[in-house]
């Protein structure tokens, strides 16, 4: 599968691309002032309005995109850009599918003294008109299961007269999906922001289909790239820092060797 890599300003690059050309976007944005970026980014400097129309038009009729995100808490209030972001694009075409949360495990308190302790991104799942892949990934041991039931989703037929099902062992998960934060096992993917290679993994799986292209707009450590070649789509990614770019360009290229030849832009 066909790997580009674009170095530069995600806006200037998305504005080259054809119309309805992605099928899918996997990525995550700076969030206010949540992480600096070792002081080589200022969270004010994003036009977010710009970048979501210009998904909008490069994404495909049934396509989706999932935006992983959370919100800064300033003079004890929570920003609410990540909810700003998401009516944003309700405003301008996209369906809200689904809003799921990515709960992250083992990264300890984190937050206010005056609030519960924040242990969650946001995972706005946007899609332009119906999806046109939805797999939903089950994975979930049924709390029922081998219990006799009348009819449900996660039940099979295990009679010949009306009325006799059996809960099935396994159900399809929740929008609640938890993961292990870090940089995915690889001490090389020096990232501030690095989210699980299975949390992109997951959504590739659940929103695309084999040969499909994928977009990370905000390729960071590249990631998203890595989990795409691993389920067979074709990547393209965007990172304006070349510190970054330098990282994902290197995961990349090791994780394909198997893959043609990466293609840089």
């Amino acid at each position: 599968m066909s790997v580009t890599l674009h170095l530069g300003d995600c806006l200037e690059v998305m504005k080259g691309m054809d119309a309805g050309s992605i099928d899918l976007t996997v990525t995550s944005p700076p969030y206010d002032n949540l992480r600096d970026y070792d002081g080589t980014y200022d969270h004010n400097d994003l036009d977010w309005r710009a970048v979501i129309k210009q998904l909008y038009r490069i994404t495909a009729q049934g396509g989706v995109v999932v935006w992983v995100v959370s919100d800064a808490t300033e003079d004890g209030t929570e920003s609410g850009t990540s909810f700003a972001q998401t009516l944003y694009a309700k405003e301008i075409g996209f369906n809200l599918h689904d809003t799921m949360i990515y709960e992250i495990a083992g990264t300890g308190a984190k937050g206010s003294n005056y609030a519960y302790w924040q242990s969650f991104e946001y995972m706005f799942v946007w899609s332009k008109g119906v999806p046109k892949t939805v797999n939903r990934i089950a994975d979930r041991k049924n709390v029922r299961a081998g219990t006799q039931v009348t009819r449900g989703q996660k039940t099979k037929h295990v009679g010949t007269r009306l009325g006799e099902y059996m809960v099935l062992d396994i159900g399809v998960r929740s929008n609640v999906w938890r993961y292990h934060a870090g940089n995915n096992g690889d001490p090389g993917s020096d990232h501030p922001a690095p989210f699980p290679l299975q949390l992109a993994k997951d959504h590739i799986n659940s929103w695309s289909a084999p040969g499909d292209t994928v977009l990370d707009c905000f390729l960071g450590s590249g990631t998203t790239g890595i989990a795409a070649m691993q389920t067979a789509r074709k990547f393209v990614g965007i990172e304006i820092y070349a510190e970054y770019f330098a990282i994902a360009q290197r995961r990349i290229e090791q994780a394909q060797w198997q893959l043609p030849l990466l293609e840089v832009a």
